[in-house]
C-alpha cells in the first residue's frame, strides 16, 4: 500500500467515526503521515447550530467542553478502528478545534514509522 492510499483509507475511517459517533461528518477531510504521526485535518463539520453557538465566549467554552467530551468518549472506538487497518499500537490521541475557523485537527502517535512501511 502506497502512503496516499493510506491516507486516503484513514481519512475514510476518520470520516465513518466522525458520522457515526459524533453524528455530522466533515465537507472535507485529508489526512497526513509523518514518520509515526497521522494528521487528520477536517473542515466544515460544524452544524448551523454549533456555529451559532460559538459567536460569545460562553457558547465558545461550552462548545468545546461538549464536543471534547465527545471525543474522549469515543476515542477507543477511532482507535480500535484504525488499529483494525493498520497493524500498529497507539501511543496517543489528540484533538483540538478551531472556532474561528472551523476546523478540527486530530493528531494520532504510532509506534511504528508508517512512512517506512509504505511505498
Amino acid at each position: 500500500m502506497t502512503k496516499g492510499q493510506m491516507e486516503a483509507k484513514i481519512s475514510e475511517i476518520v470520516s465513518k467515526f466522525e458520522i457515526e459517533y459524533m453524528g455530522r461528518g466533515p465537507k472535507t477531510i485529508k489526512t497526513y503521515i509523518i514518520n509515526d504521526m497521522i494528521i487528520v485535518r477536517l473542515t466544515g463539520f460544524l452544524s448551523p447550530s454549533e456555529q451559532k453557538l460559538t459567536d460569545n465566549p460562553q457558547g465558545i467554552e461550552l462548545f468545546k467542553k461538549v464536543r471534547t467530551s465527545l471525543f474522549e468518549g469515543g476515542r477507543g472506538y477511532l482507535e480500535t478502528l484504525i488499529m483494525d487497518f493498520i497493524d500498529v499500537a497507539i501511543v496517543s490521541t489528540h484533538s483540538d478545534i478551531s472556532t474561528k475557523t472551523g476546523e478540527k485537527i486530530i493528531v494520532i502517535t504510532v509506534d511504528k514509522n508508517l512512512e517506512e512501511i509504505t511505498k
